[in-house]
């Protein structure tokens, strides 16, 4: 396999990874209480707010993300049924 088409397959499975990683943010949020029609809002304020509701945090791998998730319910009232 030449380089060029390793890189081509790498980038591939880089997009399909960030698909299936979009996905599943947006059946977490959903699942969490976000409006389906808030749902495009609630991503922007959590990717806008994830760095900075960690920067303190001693949370590590799932109870991180659901801690940005409180933050967005407490928060951002607005986007959640």
């Amino acid at each position: 396999m030449s380089q060029q088409t390793h890189k081509k397959n790498l980038n591939e499975e880089l997009e399909d990874l960030q698909y299936e990683l979009s996905i599943v943010l947006e059946a977490m949020l959903l699942y969490a209480g976000v409006k389906r029609e808030k749902l495009e809002s609630a991503i922007e304020v959590y990717i806008d707010n994830i760095d900075s509701v960690l920067k303190d945090s001693q949370k590590e791998g799932v109870d991180e993300i659901l801690e940005v998730v409180e933050f967005l319910k407490n928060k951002h009232k607005d986007l959640f049924v």
